[in-house]
């Protein structure tokens, strides 16, 4: 009887390939088969072009459709869809990897596929390899500490705007991923809770064009960048 295939959900970071682990560049050596998060939009891969360096001249890259829509039917749809192709290699006896950005379970495309798998291929062996975090990236890109003592942590989206900042209490400093298309909002909700005389918004972390920026009121009149995250602090 063939031997089932393993699946490993790899974090290749914020963006610079030095910062992709150990583990994680010889698992991606290794592998028969690279998936990757794509926009139905497009086909361009932001993690694959992270971890090229490490990706063998053999490995099939298959890049997986995720529909950018707020329709739960459509999404759903998408996220089994996938699954069941992934299921499908692992069938095969292959090693599959899902490359994601940054860390595999912090805001990312692999949480929804490790979901379906448990229930499409509930005895897939799988194993989740971590990654660092664009705000940790960010922290260090700016020789800024990001907790420390007693203090908190809070890590939100702020993708739909700075409701998820607006009511926090007794937490000191804030990372706010996704901040990009509705900034206008976020920088009203750091005015509101005290925040915005520590912020700092760092776009494109460790890559090409990287920009740090203080003036959120300048940051406003730019044109949205989805690889924006914010730093802020009481």
């Amino acid at each position: 009887m063939k031997k089932e295939g393993k699946l490993f959900g790899v974090g290749v970071g914020p963006g610079d390939p030095e910062l992709i682990t150990v583990k994680a560049v010889r698992v991606i050596k290794e592998a028969d088969i690279i998936f990757t998060a794509a926009s139905t939009k497009n086909t361009y891969s932001l993690a694959v072009e992270i971890a090229s360096p490490y990706i063998s001249v053999s490995a099939k890259i298959e890049k997986l459709s995720f529909p950018m829509t707020k329709d739960v039917k459509k999404v759903e749809a998408a996220w089994i869809h996938n699954a069941k192709q992934i299921a499908a290699v692992l069938k095969q006896g292959k090693k599959a990897v899902f490359l994601t950005l940054g860390d595999p379970t912090t805001y990312s495309t692999f949480g929804y596929i490790l979901k379906k798998m448990k229930c499409i291929m509930p005895e897939a062996d799988i194993e989740t390899i971590p990654g660092i975090t664009s705000f940790h990236a960010a922290s260090a890109r700016l020789n800024r500490i990001l907790v420390e003592g007693e203090e908190s942590l809070l890590v939100t989206s702020g993708a739909y705007g700075g409701d998820g900042i607006r009511h926090i209490n007794g937490v000191e400093n804030v990372a706010i991923v996704k901040a990009y298309k509705n900034i206008q909002d976020i920088n009203k909700a750091l005015k509101e809770t005290g925040l915005d005389n520590k912020s700092v918004a760092v776009s494109k972390c460790g890559r090409k064009k990287e920009q740090i920026i203080r003036d959120f009121d300048e940051l406003e009149k730019r044109s949205p960048d989805y690889w924006t995250l914010i730093l802020a602090s009481k």
